[in-house]
C-alpha cells in the first residue's frame, strides 16, 4: 500500500485492514492535530483532505478519518491540518480564522479547517468565487458546541481576500506537479494488500471473492466501519468494491437511467443539479459532505435501515436494483419486493447490489422528495416523503407516495395511492380522502426522533404540500419551515423542514 502523506511518500503493508486513517495519522505518524471526537463520522473533528488524480487533474475532497480505513486511500495524497501552514506562512483558511476569531476550545478547529481549506482549494482550481451558500456546505459536516458558526461562516466568506496577502497559497496543493507526478505513478501500482484488495473491474472482483470466500465487503464503509469504532468488530479481509468500474457507472440510456452502486451521493449529487434540481435537493440533505464524499448508493440500500433516504425515492419511482452474484450470474428485483423486514432485504449470501434502473418516463412525471429532520444538514429523518404524480390529460394516472422513518422498513401508501388515481388532480374532496386513507392504513413507529401521532400527521401535512405544489402553489420555503396560506387555512400544522 502506497500514498502520500503531506508531502511524504508512504510504502506500509503491515497494517489490518479495519485500521482507520485516524488511528494511523495519530498512532504511527504522530500527526495530533487530527482530533477524535465521536468515533462515528458526526462531529467533523477528524477531517481530512484527500487528493486523487482525474483526468490529469489533481482534486480534493473531505472525508471523516476516523470511519475511513486507511488502505482505502492507497494511490491518493492525504492532507493534514500540519501540512497546511508553510514557511512561516499560514494557509488562508487559518489565518481567516485567526483574523475571525473562529476558533473557540480549539477541539473541532482543526476539521473546519481543512473543510474550509477544501473550499478555497476547489474555488481557486475552478476560478469560481466563494459564497455562504458553498460555505455552509462545505462545514456542514463540522460541528461546534461552544459559541456558534457566525465567526466560522465569516472567516470561510472572506479566505479568497486572504489568498492576496498569502503568497505561497496563491497555487495551492492542486497546482502541485510533484504530487501530480507521484499520483501518476502511483496509480500504475497495485492497490492491494494482504488483508485489503480493491479490484478494479468485475473479473477482478470475481477473483478476489473466489481467493477469499470470508471477505467482507465494503465501499464506501460509513455505516461498516461503525461495527469497527462502534462495537469493536475486527474485520479480517476487506474487498473494496468502490474502485469497481462497472459498478460506478452513472449512465442514461434510451429509457433508463442506470446508477452504479458504488456511485457516492456527491457524484450523484453533481450529475442531478441541472438534470434532477427535487433529486438534487433531498440530496443536499443527506449526511454531511463529508460523508456524501464516501458513502455509495448501494450501501444505503443494502443497509436497510429504516430511516435511510433513498429506499423511498427508488420506491417513488419503481427501480429496478440488478445484483449481482459471486460466480458473475445476475438478477432483478423491484425495490417493492427488496426489503423483507427489518434490516432484511432479498439479498442472498453471495450477493451484492450492482445497480439501479430507473425510468427516464418516470423521472421526467412531477415529483417531489420531502425529508423532515431536527437539523437541516447532517441529521437523519424522523418522516420522510418521495411522491410521484403522473397527469394524463387532468387525471392521475399512476400515484406513488413512498415513506421512510415511519416503519421497520420503506413503505408505501397504497390505500392513499389508490384514493387519488383516476381523479382530476385539483380534486381536494379526492386528497381528504387519500388522507384519511393514509391515517387508515399507517401506524408509525415513536422513538427518541418523533412520536407515532406526530409522524402520522407530518406524513399527511406531507401529501397535501405535494398536492399543493403539483397544482401550481407556491409553497414558500424560508428559515427551515414550509409554510402556504392553503396548508394553514386546512389547520393542519405546516411541514417542518420540507
Amino acid at each position: 500500500m502506497q500514498f502520500i502523506l503531506n508531502d511524504e511518500l508512504i510504502d506500509d503493508n503491515t497494517l489490518p485492514s479495519d485500521f482507520t486513517a485516524l488511528r494511523y495519522l495519530r498512532e504511527k505518524r504522530g500527526l495530533t492535530g487530527t482530533k477524535e471526537g465521536c468515533g462515528s463520522g458526526d462531529c467533523g473533528a477528524c477531517t481530512l483532505l484527500v487528493g486523487a488524480l482525474e483526468d490529469g487533474e489533481l482534486r480534493y475532497s473531505t472525508l471523516n478519518s476516523c470511519i475511513t480505513p486507511i488502505q482505502s486511500l492507497a494511490g491518493k495524497h492525504i492532507v493534514s491540518v500540519e501540512y497546511l501552514s508553510k514557511a512561516g506562512e499560514l494557509h488562508p483558511a487559518q489565518q481567516a480564522m485567526v483574523t475571525h476569531h473562529g476558533s473557540q476550545c480549539g477541539f473541532c478547529t482543526p476539521g473546519f479547517v481543512l473543510s474550509l481549506a477544501g473550499l478555497y482549494e476547489n474555488a481557486q482550481r475552478a476560478e469560481q468565487s466563494i459564497d455562504r451558500e458553498a460555505v455552509c456546505d462545505a462545514i456542514s459536516g463540522n460541528l461546534c458546541r461552544c459559541t456558534g458558526y457566525r465567526p466560522i461562516i465569516d472567516a470561510g466568506l472572506s479566505m479568497s481576500d486572504m489568498a492576496s496577502s498569502v503568497e505561497p497559497f496563491t497555487e495551492l496543493m492542486s497546482q502541485n506537479n510533484q504530487v501530480k507526478t507521484q499520483l501518476a505513478s502511483l496509480q500504475k501500482e497495485p492497490k492491494n494488500s494482504r488483508n485489503y484488495l480493491q479490484p478494479t473491474d468485475l473479473e477482478q472482483l470475481a477473483q478476489a471473492l473466489k481467493a477469499n470466500p470470508a471477505a467482507t465487503l465494503i465501499a464506501g464503509g460509513t455505516d461498516l466501519m461503525l461495527e469497527n469504532t462502534q462495537r469493536y468488530r475486527d474485520f479480517d479481509t476487506l474487498i473494496d468494491v468502490s474502485c469497481v468500474a462497472e459498478l460506478k457507472q452513472l449512465h442514461v440510456a434510451e429509457t433508463t437511467l442506470t446508477i452504479g452502486a458504488s456511485v457516492t451521493y456527491s457524484e450523484l449529487e453533481a450529475f442531478s443539479k441541472t438534470q434532477y434540481p427535487q433529486m438534487n435537493a433531498l440530496l443536499s440533505r443527506i449526511a454531511s459532505r463529508q460523508i456524501r464524499n464516501r458513502g455509495t448508493i448501494g450501501g444505503n440500500v443494502a443497509n436497510a435501515s429504516p430511516i435511510a433516504d433513498l429506499p423511498p425515492l427508488l420506491l417513488a419511482f419503481d427501480a429496478d436494483i440488478q445484483l449481482l452474484k459471486n460466480d458473475g450470474s445476475t438478477r432483478a428485483v423491484n425495490i417493492s419486493d427488496f426489503y423483507l423486514g427489518y434490516k432484511k432485504t432479498q439479498l442472498a449470501s453471495d450477493e451484492m447490489i450492482a445497480s439501479f434502473d430507473v425510468s427516464l418516463d418516470k423521472l421526467a412525471q412531477f415529483h417531489r422528495f420531502y425529508k423532515v429532520s431536527k437539523r437541516m444538514e447532517d441529521d437523519i429523518s424522523s418522516v420522510m416523503l418521495a411522491v410521484r404524480f403522473a397527469v394524463d390529460n387532468g387525471e392521475l394516472s399512476d400515484v406513488r407516495l413512498a415513506f421512510g422513518g415511519m416503519a421497520a422498513t420503506p413503505i408505501r401508501g397504497r390505500k392513499a395511492e389508490a384514493a387519488l388515481t383516476g381523479k382530476r388532480i385539483n380534486d381536494e374532496h379526492a386528497l381528504n380522502q387519500a388522507i384519511e386513507a393514509l391515517r387508515s392504513e399507517l401506524t408509525p413507529m415513536s422513538d427518541m426522533r418523533a412520536s407515532a401521532a406526530y409522524r402520522l400527521d407530518m406524513a399527511c401535512n406531507l401529501i397535501r404540500k405535494a398536492w399543493l405544489e403539483l397544482n401550481g402553489t407556491d409553497v414558500v420555503t424560508f428559515s427551515g419551515h414550509a409554510v402556504s396560506d392553503s396548508i394553514l387555512s386546512t389547520g393542519l400544522e405546516a411541514s417542518t423542514h420540507a
